[in-house]
Formats: C-alpha cells, structure tokens, sequence
C-alpha cells in the first residue's frame, strides 16, 4: 500500500515540512553527490550512524564495506553528532523519495495542529527515539544507519492519533492488478505498523545489514505517544473543515 494523498485540508503553509524535504534533497545533492558510488560511500562514513562506534564497542580499525571497494575505517569511540545527521542522509534515489513523499502527505497535517518550530522539535525527537530504538537492538554494529524514514515513522505515529479516520487514498498491488482505494489512516498506517514488525523480529536474530525496521518502530511509537505534547489547541481541529458556500 502507498499513500497518494489523504482528505485532510490544511489551514496553514507546511513550512517545517518543505524545510526539511529541503534538506534533504540538499544532502542528497551536495554531500551524497546525487549517490554517485564514492561521494555517497563517504557521506556513510562521515554522516551515517554506526551504532558501534558511537557505543564504543567496534574495536579501533574496524574496516566497514559500504561500496565497492570502498571501506569505512573505525578509530575509537565517537561521531556523536551522526545521530541528528544520519536523519538527513540517504542511501539512493529510491530511499530519498519515498521517505519526502511519506512526509509530504502526512506532515504537513501534523505540523498545521502544531506549528512549524514545535513540529521541528517533535520530528527530531522522534528521530532520536529511532535512531536509540535501533542502536538498542544492534549496539555492536558497524554498518551506518542513514535515512530520515525513522523520524518520518514518528510523524506518521503523530498523524494515527491525531487523524485515525481521516481517508487516504492509496496506491494497490494486486499481483499485476493496480488500482487505488480509499481507506481509513489508522488502516493504512496500521498496516504499515504491522510490515515494520513483521520485518523487525527476524532482524532481531540476523547480523547482516537492511532495513532499519526497528528506528522505523521507534520513531512510530515515539509519534504515537508524544504527539499530544506538541499540538497547539488553537491550531488543532480533530476532523477537517468543510467551508459552506
């Protein structure tokens, strides 16, 4: 299931949101080179989160494959600053798409019922929460963590409580049948829940690399029970407004 876009009008401009989508696109372009292999392999060493490191429990001179030929070094325990980078780093063009079109479709709900600077500070803390949900379950890893889809899992979080059954029209594949249909988002982000756990228990046994399911788990729940802290009374309305002519 992919979301295309939901029933749920906004009154005021998703500043934070374009700001961040921004961001990103900006790394992407100016840090990852636009993913081409050397420039993309540095970005991971450098900006990436390699939970072992920050933990201090890769051994100094670790050697990590992130390209061919192409290896990260370990020297000791470090790169605290990997935990607000990592957020904004991709590992291609797929990645960085699908996470700033979630966010486009369900941020800027989240940040119209909190404010651009108080949605900031909830979308990074959720990305914090991702990022310690994942470092928990591998503290020794060496592998970089890149990607802004833990965050995006808070904001979607967010969204679940705020808007459970508001309608999201999504995007269906039936095997070689495609179509849309229109459900409720506590359906859509539910089920979206559930492939993130279904996906994070085997992860939990494996030692190779993949998909960050459990910064994905982390950031959701993060959203789900911290987004009530940030909505602003005056901003918030649970169902959308339709103006009457």
């Amino acid at each position: 299931m992919f979301p295309l876009h939901d029933e749920n009008p906004t009154i005021r401009p998703p500043v934070a949101t374009v700001g961040i989508i921004v961001l990103c696109v900006a790394s992407w372009l100016f840090l990852q080179g636009l993913g081409s292999p050397q420039a993309l392999a540095r970005s991971l060493c450098f900006f990436g989160l390699i939970p072992g490191k920050i933990l201090g429990l890769a051994p100094p001179g670790t050697e990590v494959r992130v390209g061919q030929g192409l290896y990260c070094v370990i020297h000791g325990q470090g790169g605290f600053y990997t935990i607000l980078t990592h957020m904004f780093m991709h590992g291609g063009w797929f990645h960085l798409i699908g996470n700033m079109w979630f966010l486009w479709v369900f941020g800027d709900n989240v940040e119209d019922a909190m404010g651009p600077l108080r949605f900031l500070a909830f979308y990074l803390l959720c990305g914090l929460a991702a990022a310690a949900a994942q470092t928990l379950t591998a503290p020794s890893s060496v592998l970089p963590m890149v990607g802004a889809s833990g965050a995006i899992g808070g904001v979607m979080g967010g969204y679940a409580r705020l808007y459970p059954r508001t309608r999201v029209h999504t995007l269906i594949f039936l095997g070689f049948f495609v179509t849309t249909i229109e459900v409720p988002a506590i359906f859509m982000l539910g089920y979206w829940f559930l492939l993130q756990l279904l996906g994070g228990l085997p992860a939990l046994a494996a030692a190779g690399g993949g998909v960050a399911f459990w910064a994905h788990i982390g950031g959701f729940l993060a959203g789900l029970l911290l987004v009530r802290l940030f909505i602003r009374a005056d901003y918030y309305h649970p169902r959308p407004r339709i103006q009457v002519p």
